[in-house]
């Protein structure tokens, strides 16, 4: 695998300009156009048997090998996020209000680098390697969608990288079982009696019976959940009232419930419809609680954790191997995936070369959020290497 490193090394001026050119023109959602046509333009070429999505516009590209043996697949997801860039960089986004700032620039340039290195190692195949490039991960489900259109099929195993800007460039990260949380949503209107802010006597004033709520919803995590299978619940967004002297009739809140087993999901979202619905009518009001289920836990098979582990090493080097003590609470649709076909997902490092403590960098999904991309052959050599180890 030694040798993976510096042929990836030799594509990666190539891939280097795909990743920039996606970074400037971020698509968001299901629908990707210009970001398939660029990866069917860079496949063009490559003995790969190519068929683009019904549902979402998506890519599927399969590389046969010199002989017969299982088929792994490799997934990048396409699509940026709906938020403005800060990040300085002289390619920053071009279209306002949408950023690569979660790396799926990065994820299909190194999946584009990964195929191009493969086609010219047909001869070290032994099955086929099938490249799937996947719009809609950040929150649409393309994932779901590619499934139902046989994303799947035939398909022994399959593998995936995230870059994270919190992680060294020359390490990469794995664990078996729960590598990243699910994603359910919760949606809050409580419901009271508006009137004149003087009299709130004469109201059932809403705002405090949901300041109650979010703050008892907190109190149900630490007091009802086990820490060593934990969950997490952020309200990120609160809204109620037009001025400083009327009493709404109505509040309403919104946020994230992650977990990384499905029994503390289904015990936290009952929890929080409890609290709601209770705490609501302590107060005489009432609580429409609509809870949206998400992705489910990213669960890494131990088997192909392991896998990766070693693989880790032969390709980058000893000690680039980093064992997650514990997983994340990000989510992803490649868990989807994981759910019906063993594989595994890992963290590739990218931490920019000014910063000299990897836990500063600004974080995925920040405005200010940067990449080293000299760590983008060590996502395309990762990739192949899965490919070829039988």
């Amino acid at each position: 695998m030694h040798d993976l490193l510096a042929t990836a090394s030799a594509v990666a001026d190539g891939v280097l300009e795909l990743r920039r050119d996606l970074h400037q023109h971020p698509e968001l959602g299901l629908d990707n156009p210009a970001t398939q046509q660029r990866i069917l333009d860079a496949l063009d070429g490559l003995p790969l048997e190519i068929r683009t999505g019904i549902g979402l516009t998506s890519v599927v590209a399969d590389l046969d090998g010199a002989s017969d043996g299982p088929t792994i697949l490799l997934r990048a997801d396409t699509d940026a996020l709906p938020m403005s860039e800060d990040s300085g960089e002289p390619f920053c986004s071009q279209v306002d209000g949408r950023a690569h700032a979660c790396g799926h620039d990065a994820h299909t340039a190194m999946l584009v680098g990964a195929a191009r290195l493969l086609a010219d190692r047909r001869s070290d195949i032994h099955g086929r390697v099938r490249f799937m490039f996947q719009p809609g991960e950040e929150g649409k489900g393309g994932a779901g969608v590619m499934l139902d259109e046989g994303v799947l099929d035939g398909v022994d195993r399959a593998f995936a990288i995230h870059i994270t800007p919190n992680l060294p460039v020359g390490w990469a990260a794995c664990r078996p079982g729960p590598l990243m949380a699910s994603t359910d949503e919760m949606h809050v209107t409580v419901r009271g009696r508006g009137g004149h802010a003087s009299m709130p006597y004469l109201c059932t004033d809403p705002v405090p019976a949901m300041a109650t709520m979010i703050t008892t919803i907190q109190t149900a995590v630490t007091r009802e959940i086990d820490p060593f299978d934990p969950a997490l619940v952020t309200v990120a967004h609160v809204e109620a009232g037009t001025t400083t002297n009327v009493i709404p009739e109505t509040a309403f809140f919104e946020g994230t419930i992650r977990c990384v087993s499905e029994q503390t999901r289904r015990r936290i979202r009952e929890a929080v419809e409890r609290v709601c619905t209770q705490v609501a009518a302590a107060h005489d009001c009432t609580a429409e609680v609509d809870l949206v289920e998400g992705y489910p836990v990213t669960v890494n098979d131990a088997g192909e954790a392991a896998r990766f582990a070693g693989i880790c090493e032969a390709t980058l080097g000893a000690q680039s191997f980093v064992p997650l003590p514990s997983p994340v609470m990000g989510g992803e649709d490649f868990s989807m995936l994981l759910q019906r076909v063993p594989g595994a997902m890992a963290l590739l490092g990218v931490c920019p070369a000014d910063i000299a403590d990897a836990r500063e960098a600004p974080p995925c999904h920040s405005n200010r959020m940067r990449i080293d991309e000299a760590g983008l052959r060590h996502g395309i050599a990762l990739h192949a290497a899965m490919a070829l180890d039988r």
